[in-house]
């Protein structure tokens, strides 16, 4: 079912009265110009489909979900934000692959482009551009499964959402970068716990997912960390501290028990810090705290 914009409904006596004339006057048109004019395509001229809407436009990527052709709907999760009802009708272009095909053949997509804007208080598909399969790219996340006889390997991104899937090979190469513990031993798959946090570079594979060529190991569960820099905040009661370092601007959240941590009564904001943290699959904790 094909959705009807309101304000085409509001105008509709008037409608009616001009469409008659329209008809009256395209019978007369017909009969002096030939069978090139009819009736039947004056009408179809006359009722022609409304224009887009004339708001702003907004390109939102995600994946869709949940179409429901009868309502002329779908939903797009977006990662790291709550999934998005939009509405969609004869006007909405769809490509795939940058090819134009026919609305009808919406389907579930992983990876989609949506250019928006808004219908009233609705959100309205102005056109829908979907991959078939992932691009080059790079991509940063905490690892939520890793299967070493398959390879799959599922990834979150930094804002939560879906998560991407990849396949890890024996191309794949691994490098460790800024933990203190485990650099006895090279880094591999063998990092690739759950809650690990890792930096990504993969490959299409041609059959619709990635394929990683390098992977950064960024923190693994019980890897310890030093921080260093300004501390611009300081919550002893929610037991939170921001870190920030002027070497590269890069602020650091961390985490600490207050009745554990004696060395943070005499930190205060302002100070430049050296904070030894241990990462614990979710968060950095705070385990000492000095004024440098």
């Amino acid at each position: 079912m094909k959705r009807i914009p309101e304000f085409a409904l509001l105008g509709a006596v008037v409608f009616s009265l001009s469409a008659a004339r329209a008809v009256a006057q395209g019978v007369e048109q017909a009969a002096s110009a030939g069978p090139d004019l009819t009736p039947a395509t004056h009408l179809k001229s006359v009722t022609s489909i409304p224009s887009l809407p004339k708001g702003t436009s907004t390109i939102l990527g995600g994946s869709i979900r949940d179409i429901d052709p009868v309502l002329d709907r779908f939903t797009l999760h977006i990662v790291g934000e709550k999934p998005m009802k939009i509405l969609y009708d004869q006007r909405t272009q769809l490509f795939v692959d940058g090819k134009r095909i026919s609305l009808n053949q919406l389907r579930p997509a992983e990876h989609a482009s949506v250019q928006t804007t808004l219908d009233g208080t609705d959100v309205f598909a102005i056109s829908v551009h979907i991959l078939s399969q992932l691009q080059q790219g790079d991509y940063s996340g905490q690892v939520v499964s890793y299967d070493p006889t398959s390879g799959n390997l599922e990834v979150v991104g930094e804002r939560g959402g879906d998560p991407i899937r990849l396949q890890v090979s024996t191309n794949t190469t691994f490098e460790r970068k800024g933990q203190e513990s485990s650099t006895a031993t090279p880094a591999g798959p063998g990092d690739l716990q759950p809650g690990s946090l890792v930096s990504l570079q993969f490959d299409p594979d041609g059959k619709g997912k990635g394929s990683a060529t390098r992977i950064t190991i960024l923190a693994t569960p019980g890897s310890a960390f030093v921080f260093t820099g300004n501390l611009i905040s300081l919550d002893t009661l929610a037991g939170t501290m921001t870190v920030l370092d002027p070497r590269n601007d890069q602020t650091y959240h961390i985490q600490f028990n207050p009745g554990a941590l004696a060395s943070i009564e005499n930190i205060h904001p302002g100070q430049h810090v050296r904070v030894a943290t241990r990462y614990d699959g979710t968060r950095y904790l705070a385990e000492n705290v000095t004024q440098e």
